[in-house]
């Protein structure tokens, strides 16, 4: 049975952390066997550490994750303490769908800002995150961003999940990157697509005009991005669709659609003037947003090894925008 690591003190902003190893690790890389005594930290977080100087046996220092040990060693780690974030704590409400020690899965309502930014230093889903969970996240994503592991725009509504230990948020890291996270999107679009469905694969990169905005590049330029769509309801002007991403990049389903003539509804940065019916409609709905929901989110839990899925229902104003268009 792996030992329990005791907290031996604190020394100049760093924890010390006493590692005791029984013999059923003789033989081991030192780094699994550190994991194996330490399952709150990762390896790959291990790794860094002991060629960073931070691990000593009998005073002197071990570099080398990779030697093999004999068992029955005592080890001292030095963990330098995270950085306390920039953003402070707020209660501000949560939809949360799931939790447990390792991650949360979050709903997010359409208006509310994932992480703080120029403009929007306050009342984000950071901040609501930071009071939840009172200080249990992960800090890979940095200061400005603990726990967050990906993100979805402020007026995007739907599933997000966020670490809240350094092992998930690595875990879960490699699956967005290994585009193995099951992601999909409910969009209306204006105009009738000519396929009921298709992909649109094309590299995406900031734009050379607007930084602040993403547009399609040459191939090799930009990162590779492919999402695929199929028509789930079409009337003269417009059509409800999913939208299933095999990559994740920044305004991905918002560039991919603007690209083949069919614009997300209410998209300000990448929409075209819509037709008079659909404007008038638009306004007299109030709808003053991009119409694009992430509606299912599936991944391996980066702990336990469960598959797991879940779904966010459409919300309201996107209901109302669907019937109001009859698709």
């Amino acid at each position: 049975m792996a030992p329990d690591p005791s907290l031996s003190g604190m020394s100049g902003g760093s924890d010390i952390i006493d590692v005791a190893l029984d013999a059923e690790h003789a033989g081991w890389r030192l780094d699994r066997a550190l994991a194996h005594a330490l399952p709150t930290m990762s390896r790959e977080r291990l790794k860094s550490l002991v060629r960073a100087g931070s691990l000593e046996r009998e005073g002197l220092l071990v570099r080398d994750p990779a030697i093999k040990v004999s068992g029955d060693e005592q080890f001292r780690l030095t963990v330098p303490l995270a950085t306390e974030p920039d953003a402070e704590a707020q209660d501000i409400p949560l939809a949360i769908i799931f939790e447990d020690d390792h991650l949360l899965v979050v709903d997010k309502p359409a208006g509310l800002v994932v992480h703080p930014a120029a403009g929007n230093l306050d009342g984000t889903m950071v901040n609501a995150l930071l009071h939840h969970c009172a200080g249990r996240l992960s800090g890979i994503g940095g200061v400005a961003r603990p726990g967050i592991v990906h993100r979805i725009d402020k007026d995007t509504s739907g599933l997000l999940v966020v670490a809240k230990t350094d092992v998930a948020h690595e875990g879960l890291a490699r699956q967005f990157q290994d585009h193995s996270i099951e992601r999909r999107y409910l969009a209306a679009i204006g105009g009738r697509p000519a396929k009921l469905e298709g992909s649109v694969d094309a590299p995406l990169a900031r734009s050379s005009h607007d930084r602040k905005k993403m547009a399609i590049v040459e191939e090799g330029r930009g990162k590779r991005a492919v999402t695929h769509y199929k028509v789930l309801g079409i009337s003269n002007s417009a059509a409800r669709i999913e939208c299933r991403l095999e990559t994740g990049r920044t305004h991905q389903v918002r560039v991919h659609m603007a690209s083949i003539g069919h614009p997300l509804l209410g998209d300000p940065v990448y929409g075209r003037a819509p037709a008079q019916k659909l404007r008038e409609l638009l306004l007299r709905l109030n709808f003053r947003r991009q119409a694009l929901h992430a509606a299912r989110l599936g991944f391996v839990h980066p702990v336990t090894k469960d598959r797991l899925s879940f779904e966010s229902a459409i919300p309201q104003d996107m209901q109302e925008l669907f019937s109001a268009l009859g698709v």
